[in-house]
């Protein structure tokens, strides 16, 4: 029973996940970012990227709790 539960919550965090990094607008920093040639690297997010970000972070956050939680299950 706990398991079902936790396997669908996962898949919608999945989900979620999926669909969130899929609407973010690209940076074009790509692996150049490391380099240091990237000047938007230090730029603040404004407004909804800002707000997709952290709704990002948190579903992330979720669904890698929820997949620690099978361990015990």
């Amino acid at each position: 029973m706990i398991t079902t539960i936790l396997l669908v919550v996962e898949l919608v965090l999945a989900i979620g996940l999926i669909a969130l990094v899929a609407v973010q607008q690209a940076k074009g920093e790509g692996l150049g970012a490391f380099g240091g040639s990237s000047q938007s690297f230090f730029a603040k997010n404004k407004g909804l990227e800002a707000l997709l970000d952290k709704i990002t972070v948190w579903v992330l956050a979720a669904f890698m709790v929820i997949t620690a939680l099978f361990v015990f299950v």
